[in-house]
């Protein structure tokens, strides 16, 4: 069967036009279980027993409940017009350790999913599933099949804003980046953050920049230009107060000096190659820039003198020696080296 994106399944289930099989799997793991919830609610309508009808049976302790399952799928629904079967915890791996789903069911899901019941909805929830075995492929010819990919920044910016707005709280757009930049793509605890900043927020309901840092914890593993933005944006007071408390939160400075060269050498890279006449798409090409990081770090490219980031470099490659050395070699030392760096680095942006 084809695949469905996430807006099709949507507008389907909005409908309420379920088909007999759905196979969601994928990293994104809080929208595929959101999509398995709300395909059991629009099964079901006003006057069906769902208590009846709907049935959970989870691989992860027994992998033969499988068989349970899809004699359950074949039985006919009692006081409601079909039956709800979500099958969870199916594992189908590249080493085929610790699967779920092996070769022995392969026949049993074929003679169902060829012919499934039509009063009922098979809702398979895959926590892991190799695309090259051959249970996998079955899976996704016999399934309508769902992949929810972990979300870009862009996306993850749009959906926290719609939760925020779903709370009745008003937040900015620079509040929301910053929520974002602490926490990460972990949706199950971006949903929790954005619960507990609009309950504490109350009465009035306005999510600030110091609510945000007060209430919740950095979290995001560093990519190498949501740190350093402050730094190249010129905002030497910010990136001063992130990189301590990136600190405090235990990253290794070694870990946040890695991210500081990598972006300031893609800094003077961009640089020269812009002197060099080269236009966008080739500047872009050569550094392989995310879409959301171009402007943004073409224009801190453009701001930056070259002299300012040769400068940088200087200063990045003479404080990963200190750290090497007696002069930083203590986590303390390291740290106030870091902490000097960035110091530098922001003076540098500014100028």
């Amino acid at each position: 069967m084809p695949s469905l994106s996430k807006d099709i399944l949507r507008e389907e289930l909005k409908r309420r036009e379920l088909r007999p099989a759905y196979l969601l799997y994928g990293p994104e793991t809080y929208q595929r279980d959101g999509a398995a919830k709300f395909i059991s609610q629009q099964a079901f309508g006003e006057g069906d027993f769902r208590d009846l009808n709907e049935t959970t049976f989870s691989l992860s302790t027994d992998p033969e409940v499988l068989r349970e399952a899809i004699a359950a799928a074949e039985q006919l629904p009692m006081m409601s017009s079909r039956r709800l079967i979500k099958i969870s915890g199916v594992k189908i791996s590249q080493s085929g350790i610790r699967d779920t789903v092996t070769e022995e069911h392969e026949s049993l899901l074929r003679n169902y999913l060829s012919n499934p019941s039509p009063s009922s909805v098979v809702v398979i929830v895959a926590d892991e599933l190799n695309g090259n075995r051959k249970s996998s492929k079955l899976l996704k010819e016999l399934c309508s099949t769902v992949e929810f990919e972990l979300l870009s920044d862009g996306e993850l910016l749009k959906w926290a804003t719609k939760e925020f707005n779903n709370l009745n709280a008003e937040v900015l757009p620079a509040v929301v980046q910053l929520l974002v930049a602490k926490v990460g793509g972990d949706l199950h605890r971006l949903n929790n953050e954005i619960k507990k900043l609009a309950a504490a927020a109350m009465p009035s309901g306005v999510i600030t920049e110091e609510l945000v840092e007060s209430l919740v914890a950095t979290s995001r593993e560093l990519d190498n230009f949501a740190f350093t933005k402050f730094l190249v944006a010129g905002k030497g007071g910010k990136a001063i107060s992130t990189v301590k408390k990136i600190l405090d939160d235990g990253t290794e400075p070694v870990v946040l000096l890695g991210s500081i060269s990598f972006t300031y050498r893609q800094l003077l890279t961009a640089k020269d190659l812009m002197e060099r006449g080269l236009d966008r798409r080739q500047v872009v090409g050569s550094l392989r820039l995310r879409y959301s990081d171009q402007e943004p770090f073409l224009a801190a490219a453009r701001r930056t003198k070259l002299s300012s980031l040769t400068q940088a470099i200087r200063d990045i490659a003479k404080t990963d020696i200190a750290i090497k050395t007696s002069l930083g070699g203590s986590t303390s030392g390291a740290r106030m080296q870091i902490e000097m760096l960035v110091a530098k680095l922001a003076l540098l942006s500014s100028n």
